[in-house]
């Protein structure tokens, strides 16, 4: 619950709760704030456990965390074996390459033969070499 507060910020809530509440006053309001926090955590839990039995048995393994989206999401992949196809399929997708079929497509060349690859991805610190060094793409002073 406290785990990000460091022992400067611990030490000024206690120097602070002491000159509000005073020396004498501070060990009851610790146990009042203590009995709250437990009463909160105890309802807490009982409200998860009527939601979990008005459920019913098929949804016994149900987390409250599994709300929150990206949790949901990452414990879907982590067990579905269509996992592993889609990460063969993210490593064969060169998008550099892609981009340069469109480049070259729109402005009527041939394709470049794609760079050499290192264990099934492409080498994204050589640089290409340019083929078409004479040909300027064309000049449009009006967009300029």
């Amino acid at each position: 619950m406290f785990s990000d507060i460091g022992a400067l910020e611990l030490v000024t809530l206690v120097v602070l709760a002491v000159l509000v509440f005073g020396p004498d006053k501070l060990p009851k309001v610790i146990q009042d704030v203590s009995r709250f926090i437990r009463k909160v955590r105890e309802f807490s839990d009982s409200a998860k456990q009527d939601i979990r039995s008005e459920l019913g048995p098929e949804f016994k393994d149900f987390e409250f965390e599994d709300l929150n989206p990206k949790t949901f999401l990452r414990k879907q992949l982590e067990s579905n074996e269509d996992l592993k196809e889609l990460k063969e399929l993210r490593g064969t997708f060169d998008l550099k390459k892609e981009m340069n079929e469109v480049a070259d497509a729109v402005h009527g060349r041939e394709s470049a033969p794609a760079p050499a690859a290192v264990n099934g991805s492409p080498d994204l610190l050589k640089k290409q070499d340019k083929t078409d060094t004479e040909e300027r793409p064309p000049y449009d002073s009006d967009a300029t």
